[in-house]
């Protein structure tokens, strides 16, 4: 088990656990491959995209992403063994040591994802989100976002 979690910003971790999932719904193109989340500003790339995302895609993402944390879900841990979580999930952006039984974080029904960082108990601590920006270059779109203290 790993005893040394990430320590992302627990309000803003969550804030893109919300995102990833809302993009996968959204476009079905999975989770982000790479993330840089930080206190003030935070971005995720995404792959398998053709081009950056109109200004009416940008604000319905950020739509669904705030109504979700409205609706104060309670984010959970749970953990299951590796080989089901193989089964289910993509292991790859999970640490090394990780072990044989993986964390998954569940973010009320909306989210479950294998992680190893810190998260808030309530979506309720989050804040509003809000999409700083958006950016495409070699097949990977980029989005850079931010949390305004509810």
């Amino acid at each position: 088990m790993n005893h040394n979690p990430k320590q992302y910003y627990p309000p803003m971790h969550t804030a893109e656990h919300i995102l990833n999932q809302t993009m996968v719904r959204l476009y079905g193109k999975g989770r982000s491959f790479s993330n840089h989340i930080e206190k003030k500003k935070s971005k995720c790339d995404y792959k398998n995209f053709v081009s950056n995302l109109s200004e009416e895609e940008l604000i319905k993402i950020e739509s669904l992403v705030n109504a979700e944390i409205e609706k104060n879900h309670d984010v959970r841990e749970e953990f299951i063994d590796r080989d089901e979580a193989e089964q289910k999930f993509n292991l790859n952006n999970l640490p090394e040591e990780a072990g044989e039984k993986i964390r998954l974080i569940k973010i009320g029904d909306y989210d479950t994802c294998p992680c190893s960082g810190v998260h808030v108990k309530n979506t309720s601590e989050i804040g509003k989100f809000k999409i700083v920006s958006s950016s495409f270059d070699n097949d990977v779109l980029r989005i850079r976002f931010k949390l305004i203290e509810s």
